[in-house]
């Protein structure tokens, strides 16, 4: 009964912030936009040719997909700070590493996941082949709920800052490093025709790490950073 419950939970809790992220749309659909926009205008900025574009492709993607996770990170937990939400989640006498995970996985599920979805038509822009894009797709399916993890972890420790969002950055933008470097280098590598397996094993070992250790450390920000 209490796993059902815990389930149960979980699943209310992810369905109320989908149901609040599209009632959002502002706030859902500027990272989209922000992330089109910085492929679209650099594509167009740069003038390089189509192999020096392809070359730097990887970098482009990700720098764009890791600004646009952070763009959306403060909505995590920011208006549930503000109505008192986040404070009855503390007192649900449910275990809140498992909530924090259902809010997490929403912001994934709104942030992440449609840049997955939007990056093969993308990547025609960028004269990226159907290998290549391949790749890059398994990198953002790994690699962007470690983002929304170890971004959580920034924004519970600054929820209670009126202005968080540059020390959010300062926090999280270092930690990110990682995950650019072998996710870009994985798509580098697969456009020369080079094996990937170790970079993806790699990405996915962080996000089987992230999975396992970051709700309880999202937990225990939240306590420090509410009080």
């Amino acid at each position: 009964m209490a796993s059902l419950s815990l389930t149960a939970s979980f699943m209310q809790l992810l369905q109320r912030d989908l149901l609040l992220a599209l009632r959002r749309r502002s706030e859902l659909v500027s990272p989209l936009v922000f992330f089109v926009l910085v492929i679209s205008l650099f594509t167009l900025g740069s003038g390089a040719s189509a192999t020096t574009l392809g070359m730097i492709a990887p970098g482009i993607f990700w720098v764009a997909a890791l600004l646009a996770v952070l763009l959306g990170l403060e909505g995590i937990f920011r208006a549930d700070f503000s109505d008192g939400s986040l404070e009855q989640l503390l007192l649900s006498g449910m275990p809140l590493s498992v909530l924090v995970l259902a809010k997490v996985t929403a912001h994934w599920l709104v942030t992440g996941l449609p840049l997955l979805l939007l990056a093969p038509l993308l990547s025609l822009m960028l004269r990226m082949h159907n290998d290549v894009v391949w790749v890059l797709m398994a990198t953002l399916l790994l690699g962007t709920p470690v983002l929304s993890l170890v971004g959580a972890i920034g924004v519970a420790l600054t929820v209670g800052l009126r202005q968080g969002g540059v020390l959010l950055a300062v926090l999280v933008l270092p930690l990110y490093a990682p995950i650019l470097i072998f996710a870009t280098q994985a798509v580098g590598f697969a456009a020369d025709g080079l094996p990937v397996t170790a970079h993806l094993a790699i990405l996915g070992a962080c996000l089987a790490a992230a999975l396992t250790l970051a709700p309880f450390a999202i937990s225990a920000a939240l306590r420090v950073g509410i009080n």
